[in-house]
């Protein structure tokens, strides 16, 4: 009897354990976002110059990653530079996740002329390169950290938008909408209050999808020049400053490089791993 029991309950057991993989993930997204927290507190002048140190290897007079042609620290600026590598991702992602409940919902429920006019718009967008596009109006407007969120926001948005009107145009349909329907309530109550909460699923696993592809989009750009101005702690930043002393030290490039990746990677995994569970939460009785 107890062996039965335990053969009916360990699928269950094997579903709800998170896998070590994830664990890993979760670990690295939480220093990450220690060290974006407490970076700028722990070296605020991580962007010290001393030519006198320049060029130095790992480990050497106590830099821990040596340090780069100008004589800066690089393990500092990689800790420093994790707010402006994360900061401005998670920014697009809650922008887009926004725009794209607002539209996204406005044109599944209405329908109509709106709806029409919201999906060209983001057929137009979608038909845009997202970098090419970040690089032209980055070059027009000068540039600069919170231009390209502006900009990558709208970028992005386009995801959000259709996932958000697939969502509410399946939810549109089912009983318990036609029935607060008959009961008069407000356009708005219903879109917001009843058919929001039947697809925050998609919405919140698709938010934490867009913050990986923001950190790469990010780093890119600073590595392009058009994300941060010079002299910014950055990730991106630092592998466009440290590229020519590949060879003289590669922690300066090795290092911000497999943050970019590594962090991009766990954002991501945990992101399919939270809209499983929720996909799971919400199909048992």
């Amino acid at each position: 009897m107890t062996a039965a029991i335990e053969l009916m309950t360990s699928p269950t057991r094997r579903r709800r354990r998170m896998p070590i993989l994830i664990i890993l993930s979760v670990g690295l997204i939480a220093l990450v976002v220690l060290a974006a927290v407490l970076g700028p507190l722990l070296f605020p002048d991580a962007m010290r110059q001393d030519i006198l140190s320049a060029l130095l290897a790992p480990g050497q007079d106590g830099h821990l990653l040596g340090t780069d042609e100008l004589g800066r620290d690089v393990f500092a600026m990689t800790v420093a530079g994790t707010a402006s590598a994360l900061v401005g991702p998670v920014c697009v992602a809650l922008g887009s996740m926004l725009l794209g409940i607002l539209l996204g919902t406005l044109a599944g429920y209405e329908r109509g002329w709106l709806d029409f006019l919201i999906s060209r718009w983001t057929d137009l967008l979608l038909a845009l390169p997202v970098l090419l596009a970040a690089i032209v109006v980055a070059g027009v407007f000068g540039g600069g950290y919170w231009v390209t969120v502006v900009l990558l926001i709208a970028l992005f948005s386009p995801s959000d938008i259709r996932i958000v009107r697939a969502g509410v145009l399946e939810q549109s349909a089912r009983p318990y909408i036609e029935a607060a329907q008959m009961l008069s309530l407000s356009r708005w109550r219903v879109m917001f209050r009843h058919i929001l909460p039947n697809v925050s699923t998609l919405v919140i696993t698709n938010a934490m999808l867009n913050v990986a592809f923001a950190i790469v989009a990010f780093s890119s750009l600073s590595f392009l020049g058009v994300g941060v101005p010079p002299g910014t702690a950055d990730w991106g930043r630092q592998l466009t400053d440290n590229r020519a002393i590949m060879f003289d030290n590669p922690a300066a490039v090795l290092v911000p490089a497999a943050l970019i990746i590594l962090v991009a990677c766990a954002v991501n995994l945990v992101g399919d791993w939270v809209g499983q569970r929720l996909s799971q939460v919400g199909e048992e009785p």
